[in-house]
């Protein structure tokens, strides 16, 4: 056993990655389902010094980190073992980053496991192909990313339905600000819900403005801004219930791989896939 205040833990969800010093920020990505054979969870003690330096090299620092599976080695966190409740449920050989073919960003790299789709953009909307009746509700993550502010720009989702299906969004959004792609993507969320018959929607993201633009708390002046916040709150009050809530970036990592995706698709594509949780649903 090893010092706790030394200890670290590597959230698995997917091709990301998530390297974080505080056992809450662990369970804050674990979500409400812990035990969901695609998430892994792993602890270690003392992260290496060369962990951190490699880390660093990718702009991530403090105290959480994330990063796609493919730029990993493994090997590099050091010793690390299952964490206790999940013991249970799962045992497995880690290894961040298994052989495989290395996808350019952009291409469909996103894994998809089980019984998921990927879809082409006319069928991704479809009622029947989200939502069955016994659920409602779902969680929306939303993320932007902009190379060059303005530049070329992408948007993300990540849609969780109640009944554990997953809906993982990306969008080509030509040059643009963050801000806009930040708009982009919560709008891109919010359509795929509406049409996928959802009700009750909480909004996650690491945009404070846009979480407080679009509750009325923060005023729009550049036109562009105005015009899709009106968008967002258009859609908005369509829902018989709708929280938006801001959250850190560490928190988002998984929209924000979406939205990095994206940048590369061409203005207005959509790629999307679809994962049903193994649940047969």
């Amino acid at each position: 056993m090893g010092d706790e205040r030394q200890a670290f833990y590597v959230v698995k969800k997917g091709d990301i990655v998530g390297i974080y010093k505080s056992f809450s920020d662990c369970q804050a990505q674990a979500g409400s389902s812990p035990w969901d054979p695609s998430i892994l969870i792993y602890k270690g003690y003392c992260l290496p010094k060369e962990a951190e330096e490699f880390l660093v090299s990718f702009g991530l620092k403090n105290a959480g980190f994330s990063i796609t599976a493919s730029e990993l080695q493994d090997g590099l966190f050091g010793s690390l073992a299952i964490c206790p409740f999940q013991d249970a449920v799962k045992s497995s050989s880690f290894s961040l980053n298994p052989a495989k073919k290395h996808d350019d960003v952009g291409s469909s790299s996103v894994p998809v496991d089980c019984q998921n789709k990927h879809l082409k953009l006319e069928n991704y909307v479809e009622p029947q192909a989200l939502t069955n009746t016994a659920s409602l509700s779902c969680i929306i993550e939303y993320d932007g990313a902009s190379k060059g502010n303005p530049g070329q720009a992408g948007a993300g989702v990540v849609l969780r339905a109640e009944h554990g299906m997953v809906w993982r969004l990306r969008e080509g959004i030509g040059i643009a600000t963050n801000n806009v792609a930040e708009y982009r993507a919560v709008i891109l969320g919010m359509k795929c819900a509406l049409k996928g018959g959802f009700k009750h929607v909480l909004v996650r993201g690491d945009s404070q403005l846009v979480c407080m633009q679009i509750q009325g708390l923060w005023k729009t002046k550049n036109q562009n801004m105005v015009d899709l916040c009106r968008e967002a709150r258009e859609l908005r009050d369509k829902f018989t219930s709708f929280r938006i809530e801001h959250i850190t970036r560490e928190l988002n990592f998984e929209a924000d791989a979406q939205a990095n995706f994206a940048i590369s698709l061409h203005d207005g594509e959509v790629q999307v896939d679809v994962e049903n949780g193994c649940q047969g649903v």
